[in-house]
């Protein structure tokens, strides 16, 4: 074959990876377009100008928080208003589920088959919780009050009720279903990126608060360029600490022979932070979950303290601090001991003829790898609590609005590098391949020559 064909075939083996790649993303961006315009379509039987006035006034915490997941979807009250939320909570569930019910854990064994039959459930579950959820936001709403003689629902009962919550609950569903789609046909995680499209389309807003804020007198120019050094300094550390590694050194043994080969000297590297962002994800869902019930259950008689209840859920609060930073520490470590396995890895190395250097292979490195684990987890969780709460905190000293805390940062930084990452390895794969496909076009015409 001449070289002016080999050159055909890489062009042509390029601009098919290329094209694969583009349609990706494309995919990708077509996604989160449909999931911004269904948070503009609204639920039937809501005025959405009196909502918008009653949030403002009323809305606190746990309100932004929910509203700002959603995209915005909660204050205008759209199909999309419950957001993923409730998926994710389902498959909270199902995990801690799994360590404990045999049957899931029999399932978790059988592979593929098993694996479809546990997101199954989960979407069982996800219905069963956005339901919940959906009904307890209507009800609520009727119990709002109105602005200006105008009700938030004019009709308020049954009619109202019924549509809202189907609506609601279908919302989620396809968002679930959208996720998936954009994890299988697209890049990166699907539930990740529309989480960081709802936090992204506020940030535009939230900063322009803070500009008001400044024009009003409400801060001053030093606070702000305070507050601007400050999230450019949190960024720097996200992604300084999601690139840290923790190197094992391995040692290959020498292979005899009579073509034998010296020892080799390589590293089993691991993540500081393991988990991702999954934890800071997984304890906002279900902080979330518990406000919802309250403030559903506090509208009825005899239930008001419950009202109170869901105010110190509210970000800001030391109770919501406290079991918020509780939560993004065990998911920590129940995230990475989910995902990780030094058993398997330690197995691994023994089939490979890798040892750690002064460690015995099988157990004794399994013990070695487990106790690393759960050091350096140990200070990823650290990480997670400190740039999930400081910023919170000393923002809402200022009453900055609660966009600009670092549980949105954390999530939309770690995203953007996991989904850029992602982006990398496709990139990466499509010139392997075309450089194997160099290769065996190079193995066949050296193999025609020779029939020749």
């Amino acid at each position: 074959m001449s070289a002016s064909q080999e050159q055909v075939q890489k062009m042509l083996g390029n601009k098919n990876n290329f094209s694969e790649l583009k349609s990706r993303i494309w995919f990708v961006i077509i996604s989160l377009i449909i999931f911004r315009l269904g948070s503009y379509i609204p639920v039937p039987g809501v005025n959405p100008k009196v909502l918008s006035q009653l949030l403002e006034t009323q809305g606190g915490g746990l309100l932004d928080m929910f509203n700002m997941f959603s995209g915005g979807a909660l204050g205008r009250f759209s199909l999309f208003a419950l957001g993923v939320m409730p998926y994710i909570t389902a498959s909270i569930i199902i995990q801690i589920l799994g360590h404990s019910i045999p049957m899931i854990k029999e399932l978790k064994k059988e592979g593929e088959s098993g694996r479809k039959k546990i997101n199954q459930y989960t979407r069982y579950a996800t219905v069963f919780l956005a339901g919940f959820q959906a009904y307890a936001i209507s009800f609520s709403l009727q119990q709002m009050g109105s602005s200006g003689g105008i009700d938030v629902v004019p009709n308020p009962g049954f009619g109202f009720l019924f549509p809202a919550t189907i609506s609601l609950t279908g919302g989620t569903l396809f968002l679930m279903w959208l996720g998936e789609q954009i994890t299988e046909r697209g890049i990166g995680n699907g539930i990740s990126l529309i989480i960081f499209a709802g936090i992204v389309v506020g940030l535009p807003s939230a900063i322009g608060s803070v500009f008001s804020m400044v024009g009003n007198g409400q801060l001053n120019a030093l606070e702000a360029l305070f507050f601007l050094v400050m999230a450019l300094g949190v960024t720097y550390f996200v992604v300084f600490v999601e690139r840290a590694q923790r190197r094992i050194t391995m040692q290959y043994a020498r292979r005899g022979g009579r073509m034998g080969t010296q020892a080799q000297s390589s590293y089993l590297p691991l993540k500081v932070n393991m988990a991702g962002v999954i934890p800071v994800i997984f304890a906002s869902s279900l902080v979330l979950f518990p406000g919802t019930i309250a403030q559903f259950l506090g509208q009825k008689d005899g239930f008001g303290w419950l009202l109170d209840v869901s105010q110190w859920l509210s970000p800001g609060n030391v109770l919501y601090m406290i079991i918020f930073g509780g939560l993004i520490v065990w998911f920590a470590f129940f995230y990475t001991a989910l995902t990780f396995d030094p058993n398997e890895m330690a197995d691994n190395l023994k089939r490979s003829s890798a040892v750690v250097p002064g460690i015995r292979p099988g157990r004794h490195t399994a013990d070695y790898i487990d106790n690393v684990t759960t050091k350096i987890t140990f200070w990823g969780a650290l990480y997670l609590l400190g740039v999930s709460l400081m910023p919170q905190f000393v923002l809402n000293i200022w009453s900055v609005p609660f966009a600009l805390g670092g549980t949105s940062l954390l999530i939309v930084v770690v995203v953007a590098m996991d989904f850029m990452a992602q982006l990398q390895t496709h990139l990466m794969s499509g010139q392997y391949d075309s450089l194997m496909k160099k290769s065996n076009l190079k193995n066949y015409g050296k193999s025609g020559m020779q029939r020749r």
